[in-house]
């Protein structure tokens, strides 16, 4: 390599490094909007973030950028991936006007708050024109990466969150699970209505008991607070940046299922930034490998090891020294029948691992319409209603349990949601391949012990950065890439058995 294309590669680390340093800044402000700031610095918070995107943009579409791209040569696999990925970041700002980049920032934020306030009341007419102004900037960035990229305007977006994974790969695998569902989903039913039901722990669960068992729970698990914060929301989510990560997520004093849930989901998310190759921090190939990769480290933790058989027995008492109440309610396989319950419900978040993926498939086919104009917003709630009948037999009373109940169009993250359940169907074949990787796990698990598990996920996943595409690290790690089958194995095991 001559010294003109390393001289190049080393300007593109530096600008590359700075790039990533406002975008640590913006997501702190995108993290403090969502937990800590008054309501009144909505229209302050969303001009920041404008201005740092556009500065961030107008650092990447910089006319010497180009230059050094064409000049630079880097050495080493780690190496010529970063440079590849620097070049396809470049190819798709260079994609966007710095005023649509700008624009689209200032709309998402005011529509975010809109609907923070919309939610609760259930009133979709008073953030539709918000979430109208989102779309159509949507649409327009989906068409400027269309041109950029050779991709279809829904895949540019898709790429945007899980590169590599495009519609029609993602069509075949949800069309499979859609046939495995109408079979399985009353299959679970019947075998659930068999067993006994599930003894509810009696409350009040005072919520300050629930945010330090919380706590504990993510510290067993793996979660460094030296380089941590647990805090609430609205959406429970994990922000910040590998060496200050943030996780939130919400408290009921009726119920604490949802909340340890929770954190330990956003806990796996955060193993995962915490994981990542410090060698490599702040540049492209030093990112997580996409958000399908995020979602399965979230789910590996929460619903395959947390919610397993092993982890519960031990749980069980951790809960009942913490709430009192009838031991019984904490016992191991109540707890599994607690929170492995089958149910057509509403809400996404609050999905048993049957029926998500139907939530995850509904709003698939609604953003892709949305994006190509074949649905209007005017026409969200009875096009929800309609597909969620369709998948699951049931109507949303309202739209708060309806199109208000996620957070993420209105945020203007459009192609994110199939991430969900390929990250949950990756978790599934991860798993599988954890257990024949370390033996004792589950016994591990058994005491409480997410070690093997997490020291397993470091070397195959979390250190990796963005080396591999989703598929080759899914091949590196588990031998194949994805399988949806390894998912419907798991489901069958533990639900239709």
């Amino acid at each position: 390599m001559s010294d003109t294309s390393a001289t190049a590669y080393a300007r593109l680390k530096d600008r590359f490094a700075r790039i990533a340093t406002l975008n640590e800044a913006a997501a702190m402000l995108g993290w403090d909007a969502s937990a800590m700031m008054p309501p009144g610095g909505g229209a302050a918070r969303g001009e920041q973030l404008a201005v740092l995107a556009g500065v961030s943009h107008a650092m990447l579409v910089a006319p010497e950028v180009a230059g050094d791209l064409a000049a630079a040569g880097a050495e080493g696999a780690w190496g010529e991936a970063n440079l590849a990925l620097m070049r396809r970041a470049h190819r798709r700002a260079t994609a966007l006007p710095a005023d649509l980049v700008e624009a689209t920032a200032r709309a998402n934020s005011a529509c975010e708050k809109v609907w923070r306030e919309a939610r609760p009341r259930s009133d979709f007419a008073a953030v539709r024109p918000w979430l109208e102004e989102v779309v159509a900037l949507q649409r327009e960035t989906a068409a400027a990466l269309a041109g950029a990229t050779g991709l279809s305007p829904y895949d540019a977006l898709m790429d945007t969150y899980q590169p590599g994974i495009l519609a029609a790969d993602v069509e075949p695998v949800f069309a499979a699970y859609e046939a495995f569902l109408a079979e399985a989903l009353p299959r679970a039913e019947e075998v659930q209505a068999s067993r006994p039901a599930p003894v509810e722990p009696q409350g009040p669960f005072p919520v300050e008991v629930q945010r330090a068992l919380g706590r504990r729970l993510s510290e067993r698990a793996g979660l460094d607070y030296d380089h941590a914060r647990l805090d609430e929301s609205a959406h429970p989510f994990c922000g910040g940046t590998p060496t200050d990560v943030r996780i939130t997520t919400r408290y009921t004093p009726e119920a604490f299922g949802q909340a340890m849930l929770g954190i330990l989901h956003e806990t796996g998310h955060a193993l995962y930034e915490r994981g990542l190759p410090e060698a490599y921090a702040r540049q492209p190939v030093g990112e997580a490998a996409g958000m399908a990769a995020h979602e399965s480290q979230s789910l590996i933790i929460e619903m395959q090891a947390s919610r397993s058989d092993a982890f519960l027995s031990w749980l069980g008492p951790e809960l009942h020294a913490a709430f009192g109440g009838d031991p019984a309610a904490y016992a191991g396989a109540n707890l599994g029948r607690l929170w492995r319950r089958v149910g057509r419900g509403f809400i996404r978040v609050e999905a048993d691992e049957i029926t998500y993926p139907a939530h995850v498939i509904l709003r698939f086919r609604l953003e892709r319409a949305l994006i190509a104009g074949d649905l209007r917003v005017a026409e969200l709630p009875g096009a929800w209603g309609e597909g969620l009948q369709g998948l699951l037999g049931i109507i949303p009373p309202d739209d708060a349990r309806g199109c208000l109940q996620d957070i993420h169009w209105h945020d203007g993250a459009f192609g994110y949601f199939p991430s969900y359940t390929l990250g949950a169907m990756a978790a599934a074949q991860l798993m599988q391949a954890a257990r024949i990787a370390v033996p004792g796990l589950d016994e591990a698990l058994g005491r409480g012990d997410f070690a093997p598990l997490v020291g397993w996920l470091r070397v195959s996943i979390h250190e990796r950065g963005s080396l591999l595409g989703f598929q080759e690290l899914m091949t590196s790690a588990t031998g194949r890439p994805l399988d949806p089958s390894a998912f419907m194995e798991h489901l069958r095991a533990r639900y239709l058995t």
